[in-house]
């Protein structure tokens, strides 16, 4: 039986879920999920998510919420190896430190203008979050000058995700590459690979709705 997927192209949690399908090559069923239709909020959705967000995986009976519980879920049960998220405690201690930092502090400032410009219609960004999201690329950029990648020298489950919400948060403040090489050698690095450049359009869909529609407080 295929997997279900329930998203929306331009949420950073869901095309970090869509990536992780691409990279494990597992049939899947994508359903689109229109936020601004509030189909999140329908009965038989809400029954999937309490929380009324997207993604959402369907895997036979098994229902799992939040992206980062499902790229770990994915790669334990349809990897063919542990590269993605590792099965030594350490090392996946350490994948999931940089998968808490980018749900607790990425996707957090990402969402502070986010969320206000297309449910609220607050439009105006206040100083505050651009410094927050300024102050976030910082901690980008502590870690990868420690590693080449977040979590340690090889790609894994927390760089697919961190990557969809910082390069949406690019749109929103641009990134100086002079303060942050690394950050942004990284960046170029994820952008090309396949399963990003597959939902480079969703991306830039996002980035045009932002960039059209925020004002930077000066």
């Amino acid at each position: 039986m295929a997997l279900k997927l329930y998203k929306m192209d331009i949420s950073p949690p869901a095309r970090a879920a869509m990536a992780i399908c691409d990279i494990l090559n597992v049939p899947v069923e994508m359903i689109d999920i229109n936020l601004q239709k509030k189909e999140h909020w329908a009965p038989e959705f809400l029954r999937k998510n309490p929380l009324h967000s997207v993604p959402v995986l369907e895997d036979g009976d098994f229902v799992l919420h939040d992206s980062h519980a499902i790229l770990a879920y994915l790669v334990d049960a349809y990897a063919s190896n542990d590269n993605l998220y590792p099965k030594n405690i350490k090392k996946r201690a350490l994948v999931n430190q940089k998968l808490f930092f980018d749900n607790g502090i990425l996707f957090q400032r990402l969402r502070n203008v986010t969320y206000e410009a297309f449910v609220e219609g607050i439009t105006k960004v206040p100083l505050k979050k651009q410094k927050d999201i300024e102050e976030a690329y910082g901690f980008l950029e502590q870690f990868l000058s420690q590693t080449k990648w977040l979590a340690g020298e090889n790609m894994t489950i927390a760089d697919i995700s961190a990557y969809a919400v910082t390069a949406s948060m690019l749109y929103i403040v641009k990134l100086d590459s002079k303060k942050y090489p690394k950050t942004l050698a990284w960046l170029d690095e994820m952008r090309k690979q396949p399963f990003n450049m597959k939902y480079s359009g969703a991306l830039a869909q996002f980035g045009n709705f932002l960039e059209n529609t925020l004002e930077l407080e000066k």
